[in-house]
């Protein structure tokens, strides 16, 4: 699954990072014993402009599909190329 959702936001979205991280470990004793529970950091350019919202949908319709079939619970975060280069500017 990890590999499927990389696969489609690489397509969808072209990012420049893309982190897609099986946190079912974490919610063992969770429904279906925390399967499905993922996590991704995606930064790109098509997410320029976009509130939070609404990069949060650019993620899910490229995700189509798999949000009822694979995802149970998806952590976001995605942020602008510029974004980005500012948060690590803070922790150089």
């Amino acid at each position: 699954m990890v590999e499927e959702i990389r696969r489609r936001l690489t397509e969808a979205l072209a990012p420049v990072e893309l982190e897609v991280l099986d946190e079912g470990h974490r919610h063992a004793g969770h429904a279906n014993e925390g399967k499905g529970h993922y996590r991704v950091r995606i930064v790109s350019a098509a997410f320029a402009g976009a509130l939070p919202l609404g990069r949060h949908r650019l993620v899910y319709a490229a995700l189509a599909g798999l949000m009822d079939h694979g995802i149970h619970a998806l952590a976001i975060d995605a942020r602008t190329p510029d974004q980005q280069d500012q948060a690590v500017g803070r922790h150089s």
